[in-house]
């Protein structure tokens, strides 16, 4: 079977390997779509080498089909269409114990910190799919994991019906917060730098702003009538914006850190004080989330076919983060299985 591998210095291998029978427990899924996100960019880029183990076949985006099971797994049948919740935690730290599963002090990220989907068989806990209703195309249903991560980000805000938000930065998380959150009743502004993006945005009937030509805090002002956003979502990872954050929510108002940072920002704790802020951040999803997901691909409230960019090859994996890299694409997905 083909794979690929991040090996290390920007390096992606495609590459034969021999498929392995699923363990007990475990469900062997023929993987049909991977998409590519951030978390990838970054493992490429070499940001997570101090975390992953190279050679790492990574991705954790997918849907596809369930080719065997392992001994002792029942309520599933092969041919079933699936996705993958990759969350693997160990049940016993304090978080788990607390009810945090999703952010075990010794969590298992499949597809960082274990092999991933970008296989055309994959083996994984029975634990970890999610039934996927049938009729859903499996391109759009690759797009679950990425709305799950907006679904637990919306709910982190506590966002109510009729509440305005904030969304900083629209590349493929930011839209898909946008899209939850006024699924959910809020009305949404999008704020990017990028005109081709903005344009997009506002295809799908957002609001969007270019700090660059317009006071963004005067214009979240008149937007809200003087009050402040009820929540900011900071999905751009920009030192800036981080900054600018606290000036455009309101007093009680909450900033949901979204984005990865890897290094410190500075933040206006002044303003944090001053108008009685919360921040929030929000990492990965619980399992309601990903149901919710599901819903919402099911349903078309998601855009999937304008968010997917374009589908690759698997032998083109590599080229695809090159042009994630220069923005020139919104999600791109592999194809793994090779249907297209």
């Amino acid at each position: 079977m083909l794979t690929a591998t991040y090996s290390g210095n920007r390096t992606i291998e495609v590459s034969e390997a021999e498929p392995s029978a699923p363990e007990p427990g475990q469900v062997q899924i023929a993987v049909a779509y991977t998409g590519l996100c951030g978390t990838d960019l970054h493992i490429f880029h070499g940001s997570m080498d101090a975390r992953v183990q190279t050679p790492l076949v990574f991705g954790h985006e997918m849907s596809g089909t369930i080719a065997a099971l392992g001994p002792g797994v029942t309520g599933w049948t092969v041919g079933d269409g699936v996705t993958v919740m990759p969350l693997a935690w160990d049940g016993t730290c304090p978080a788990c114990l607390a009810g945090n599963e999703h952010i075990c002090q010794n969590l298992d990220f499949i597809g960082i910190d274990s092999p991933g989907s970008l296989q055309a068989l994959w083996n994984v806990p029975a634990e970890t799919l999610v039934r996927l209703p049938a009729g859903v195309a499996l391109d759009h249903a690759a797009l679950v994991e990425p709305v799950a991560v907006a679904v637990h980000d919306v709910r982190r805000a506590n966002l109510q019906r009729g509440d305005t938000a904030v969304v900083i930065g629209g590349g493929p998380i930011g839209v898909l917060i946008a899209t939850v959150a006024r699924h959910f009743g809020a009305d949404v502004l999008v704020i990017e730098l990028d005109e081709k993006r903005r344009t997009q945005i506002e295809g799908l009937g957002f609001a969007t702003l270019d700090p660059r030509e317009r006071d963004q805090v005067a214009a979240v002002e008149e937007w809200t009538g003087g009050a402040g956003a009820d929540v900011v979502f900071e999905v751009s990872g920009a030192a800036q914006a981080v900054l600018g954050a606290t000036s455009l929510a309101k007093v009680r108002g909450t900033i949901v850190v979204v984005a990865i940072h890897p290094t410190p920002r500075e933040i206006d704790l002044q303003r944090v004080f001053w108008r009685e802020l919360s921040i929030l951040g929000a990492r990965v999803y619980e399992r309601r989330d990903f149901e919710t997901a599901v819903e919402l691909v099911a349903e078309g409230v998601i855009p999937a076919d304008l968010l997917i960019t374009r589908i690759v090859p698997l032998s083109a994996t590599a080229e695809a983060f090159a042009d994630l890299e220069a923005g020139r694409a919104m999600k791109i997905l592999v194809d793994v299985a090779g249907q297209r």
